[in-house]
C-alpha cells in the first residue's frame, strides 16, 4: 500500500510537470515462465520463475528542454519479483537506478544518484547476459563481472559522453559517504565503446573497495537481499573487452573479462546458499571467455547461443585451488508483436576443481547451486516490454 501511494504521488507530480516543455516515459519489462533444474540444492525442481531470461522491472524517465541543447533528465527504476510482487532489494523501492542530472547534446551527460557502472554501460551489451541478448541464466558464475547488472553503485557521479561518430566513453565515481574513511566502500569505473556499421567494440574497468563487507552500509555498494548475491571481498577489480560483428541476419561476438578479489569473505548463488571463506587473505581470480551468437531465421524468430569458459584460481594461507566452469546456453525466441515474445531456453554447466576446500559444483545463474559438478536447466516463458 505504501509503495502504491508513492507511485501514485510521483505520477501525479510528473503529469503536472509534463505540460512544461518536458516528457515523462513509463517503461519496463515483465518476464515470467516455468523453470526446470535437474539439481537445485540436491533435488530436481519445477518452479514458476520471474526474470529467468530478462529482469522484471518498471521505470520512469523524463527530460526537460532547457534550451541551447541542454536538458534536465532523471530516471527512477525498480526491480521486483513478478510472482509475488516483492522488491528485489528489501526496503528499497528504486533499487536499480535513481538519478537526476543535466545532458548536453554536444558534450554529454552528468548525473548524480544510484547508477550502473561502466561494465554495464559499455561491455554488457556485447555479452549474452547483457542488454544486447538479455539472458540472465547465461551469466558468468556469481555474475563476477556484473555484466548481468546484479548491482548498481550508490552515491555516484557519472559522466557519459555524447556519441561521436560511433565512439562513446564515460566514467563513474561512487562516494563512500564515510566522514572518517574516504575509501571505505567507494567505487570507480571507466569505459568506452565504438560502433560503426557491423562492427562493435567495448572495454571497461570497475574497482570497489570494502564494497560488500557491511562495514559501511551507507557506501557505494552493500549486500542486498536480492536473488543474486555476488562474492564479497575487501577489494574487487574487474576489467574486460569485447567485440561483435553483424553480417546480414547473423551476429557473432567474443567477450573476455578478468575479476580479481582480495580478502574474500563470502558469496552465494540463487539467493539462499552462502559460501563462507574463513581463511584470512583469501584471494580469487576469475577469467571468463565467452563466445556468443545470434541468427534471425525470420523477422519474428531468432536463435541465440553462447559458450563461456570460466577459469579460476583461489589462494589462501592453507593452499590454492583451481575452480573452473563450462557454461552452454541455447535459446529460441518468437516475437508475437514488437513488445511481446515467447521463448524457450536450455542451459548446461559443468564444474571442476575445488572451491573453498571442497569439490566445485555447477551453479547456473538465478538458480540454487547443484550438489554435483553438473547442472541442466530449461525454461519456457513469456516476456512483455513496455
Amino acid at each position: 500500500m505504501k509503495h502504491t501511494l508513492i507511485i501514485a504521488g510521483v505520477l501525479s507530480a510528473f503529469a503536472v510537470s509534463a505540460h512544461a516543455q518536458s516528457s515523462v516515459t513509463l517503461y519496463g519489462s515483465l518476464d515470467a515462465g516455468i523453470v526446470y533444474a535437474n539439481n537445485a540444492g540436491g533435488h530436481a525442481a519445477w518452479n514458476q520463475g520471474s526474470g529467468a531470461l530478462s529482469d522484471t522491472y518498471f521505470g520512469l524517465k523524463g527530460s526537460e528542454d532547457l534550451g541551447g541543447g541542454l536538458h534536465a533528465i532523471f530516471t527512477l527504476e525498480n526491480g521486483f519479483n513478478l510472482n509475488n510482487g516483492r522488491d528485489t532489494e528489501a526496503g528499497t523501492m528504486f533499487n536499480r537506478q535513481a538519478y537526476v542530472g543535466l545532458k548536453s547534446d554536444q558534450y554529454g551527460a552528468l548525473t548524480l544518484g544510484r547508477q550502473y557502472d561502466s561494465m554495464v554501460d559499455y561491455l554488457s551489451p556485447l555479452s549474452e547476459a547483457g542488454s544486447g541478448f538479455g539472458n540472465n541464466m547465461a551469466a558468468h558464475p556469481f555474475d563476477n563481472d556484473n555484466l548481468d547488472h546484479s548491482f548498481s553503485i550508490k552515491n555516484s557521479v557519472k559522466y557519459s559522453s555524447a556519441n561521436y561518430a560511433g565512439f562513446k566513453f564515460g566514467g563513474l565515481y561512487g562516494f563512500s559517504n564515510d566522514a572518517g574513511q574516504f575509501a571505505n566502500n567507494r567505487a570507480w569505473s571507466l569505459g568506452a565503446s565504438y560502433g560503426n556499421g557491423p562492427l562493435n567494440f567495448a572495454a571497461a574497468y570497475l574497482q570497489m573497495n570494502n564494497s560488500r563487507t557491511n562495514s559501511n552500509a551507507n557506501g557505494a555498494n552493500s549486500a542486498g537481499s536480492g536473488n543474486n548475491f555476488n562474492l564479497s571481498a575487501e577489494t574487487q577489480r574487474t576489467f574486460g573487452a569485447g567485440v561483435n560483428y553483424t553480417y546480414g541476419p547473423a551476429t557473432v561476438g567474443f567477450v573476455w573479462t578478468h575479476t580479481q578479489y582480495q580478502g574474500l569473505i563470502a558469496g552465494g548463488q540463487g539467493g539462499d546458499t552462502q559460501i563462507a571463506f574463513t581463511q584470512p587473505n583469501t584471494g580469487l581470480r576469475l577469467d571468463n571467455f565467452e563466445l556468443n551468437g545470434a541468427y534471425a531465421l525470420t523477422p519474428a524468430l531468432s536463435l541465440n547461443a553462447s559458450y563461456t569458459y570460466t577459469d579460476g584460481k583461489l589462494t589462501s594461507n592453507v593452499g590454492s585451488a583451481d575452480p573452473k566452469w563450462h557454461t552452454v546456453s541455447l535459446q529460441a525466441d518468437y516475437s508475437l508483436s514488437k513488445r511481446t515474445d515467447v521463448y524457450v531456453e536450455g542451459v548446461y554447466q559443468h564444474a571442476s576443481g575445488q572451491l573453498n576446500g571442497v569439490s566445485n559444483v555447477a551453479m547456473i545463474n538465478t538458480l540454487s547451486p547443484s550438489t554435483t559438478p553438473n547442472q541442466v536447466a530449461a525454461t519456457v516463458g513469456l516476456r512483455h516490454r513496455f
